[in-house]
């Protein structure tokens, strides 16, 4: 039998292949998942509880995709709570119904119901986040969000061996995560404080009933590795560090940084950072620890240190254990200072740094930690008998029992006003000693013009207990463009601006008896919440809320709410 080979065939049947993969790489960029929220026991430090998770998972699935890329997320709640998810780092253009903070954007997924999350990655490029935006569950629902750069496109630094996500967590022993915030409004006192931080959902060697299951990264000496590190912890700032390596920063909130060198990180909840790592010493065995920064005079938090083991390829598990690493003092407040401030943008051709230079609206929000009265009869378990509260220009904000966007889109009254101070009702000495703490109840927002460029000065306030405040915006990326200790001041501060390479961020810490400021351009629509991602200060009212209006063009307003928004 003769075998002929029809050319003119053969290149259309190639040119159709590669049509076809093509096609097929552009529909791959849709990415579909199910998130199934369920308890399910979980055995830590000698005891063995059920804890809220997706898909069974603690920490929960690892979301990848690329810049660009969608992703469509059916979540569906098995659990006997209500729940929201947040993808803490993503724009969400145009979509804020997407966003998941509960009764700001949307109202909770009740139990047996489902909902629908979109996610249209945009100029994302590297590690975020996702987390439960609903009460405490976020203590154990929450995973890392990885978006690589560009099919085709290389990272901006040498490509790593491997990469290792990093979550760093928080355990309660006995008690019911969820229940913590509805215990400590009932006392008006401190929320209780967990047993333990962990590593990748482990407590780790220095704990009970914990060395066995500390978590293990082994590497090959020589080679590189992408260390993508996620602050999932709901209270504390921490010290990170790595026993004899130095660690390179490339990257922070999904936006890449110059490269600089520390022996130790400073990461505030909700920040995530990439971190390049050369496992270029002796092989051995080297702890990876992390534990508290505190810089709060007074306020109680865990002591504990969460170790994880840097373990080289070849070496015996029977070595001796493993040294710490150096990590700076629960309080030093100058560590987390020296580290924070060598964060700059990098400035290229094709990652251009856009600072909003002309101003159109100027924000002062000074933030604080409050006390307000109990009753004589019944006097709560805070400070002189009081109860804790939190505020941002003496607005403790309360969770209205309709979501503000739904009633901003469909024009319903009575959810929330519109006279959210934009100065402090009162100027003060506010990093001063002995401060008056009055403030009040409201859901009050403010309204932005879209394209209205913004600049937001957050001023750390001493009216109860002064602290490093993580403030995350919701639905933006920002420049912090400057930062100092003391109060703000609008004369001489703004001359020392970095305007130049600013980071960009998306969560940032505002200094204890400090000031941070940031600017960003409103051009994305919709209802967006700002708040401190302690939790509880957020618990206690640290929450703004910013509505932009649609712009003149229909790529310039917001989508349409989807037909599964969860009914309040």
């Amino acid at each position: 039998m003769e075998f002929k080979l029809n050319i003119p065939n053969t290149l259309e049947t190639i040119f159709f292949l590669v049509v076809l993969l093509t096609y097929q790489i552009a529909e791959a960029k849709i990415h579909h998942h199910t998130f199934a929220i369920k308890s399910k026991a979980y055995t830590r430090l000698c005891n063995t509880k059920k804890i809220l998770t997706v898909n069974g998972e603690f920490p929960g699935p690892t979301l990848k995709a690329y810049r660009g890329d969608k992703l469509v997320v059916n979540v569906v709640n098995n659990a006997n709570y209500n729940i929201t998810l947040h993808w803490h780092g993503a724009r969400q253009l145009r979509n804020p119904w997407s966003d998941g903070p509960e009764y700001v954007t949307q109202c909770p997924i009740r139990p047996g119901e489902s909902y629908v999350y979109r996610i249209d990655l945009t100029v994302e490029e590297g590690t975020i986040w996702w987390h439960a935006h609903s009460q405490w569950a976020r203590a154990t629902v929450h995973g890392a969000f990885i978006i690589y750069p560009k099919r085709g496109s290389p990272y901006p630094f040498p490509k790593p061996h491997r990469e290792i996500p990093l979550i760093l967590g928080e355990w309660w022993t006995k008690k019911n995560i969820m229940d913590i915030p509805g215990n400590a409004n009932k006392t008006g006192g401190e929320p209780a404080i967990s047993d333990a931080y962990t590593i990748n959902g482990q407590p780790g060697y220095l704990y009970p009933c914990s060395k066995p299951d500390t978590f293990t990264i082994t590497v090959v000496r020589g080679r590189r590795y992408l260390l993508r590190i996620i602050n999932a912890v709901m209270d504390e700032e921490l010290f990170f560090a790595i026993a004899n390596h130095t660690l390179t920063v490339v990257a922070k909130d999904g936006r890449y940084l110059k490269q600089f060198k520390s022996n130790y990180l400073m990461i505030t909840p909700g920040q995530s950072m990439d971190v390049l790592l050369h496992a270029n010493q002796r092989s051995s065995r080297y702890f990876v620890a992390a534990r508290a920064y505190s810089s709060a005079f007074g306020a109680g938090f865990d002591k504990t240190t969460t170790t994880a083991i840097l373990q080289y390829k070849g070496v015996s598990l029977n070595r001796n254990q493993p040294v710490l690493p150096y990590l700076p003092p629960y309080n030093r407040t100058e560590a987390s200072t020296r580290f924070t401030s060598q964060f700059r943008s990098p400035r290229s051709s094709n990652r251009p740094v856009d600072v909003p230079v002309k101003i159109d609206t100027r924000l002062l929000y000074a933030i604080s930690v409050n006390l307000m009265n109990c009753s004589d009869n019944n006097p709560c378990s805070g400070p002189f008998g009081k109860r804790f509260s939190s505020s941002v220009n003496n607005i403790s904000f309360v969770n209205p029992s309709l979501d503000i966007l739904r009633a901003y889109y469909r024009h319903i009254g009575g959810v929330f006003q519109e006279d959210f101070p934009r100065n402090p009702p009162t100027v003060f000495n506010y990093t001063g000693e002995n401060l008056p703490f009055p403030t009040r109840f409201g859901t009050k927002v403010v309204v932005l013009d879209f394209k209205t460029s913004v600049e937001l000065v957050l001023q750390g306030t001493n009216v109860l207990a002064s602290d490093n405040h993580p403030f995350h915006l919701h639905g933006y990326s920002f420049y912090v463009v400057g930062s100092g200790f003391g109060n703000f001041d609008s004369r001489k501060d703004p001359l020392k601006y970095n305007l130049v390479d600013p980071p960009e961020e998306t969560t940032v810490g505002v200094p204890r008896n400090g000031w941070t400021a940031i600017r960003f351009v409103a051009n994305n629509p919709g209802v967006w919440l700002l708040h401190c991602h302690i939790e509880r200060h957020a618990t206690w009212g640290m929450n703004a809320v910013f509505i932009v209006k649609d712009g003149p063009t229909k790529s310039s307003r917001m989508v349409k709410p989807p037909r599964d928004l969860p009914s309040c």
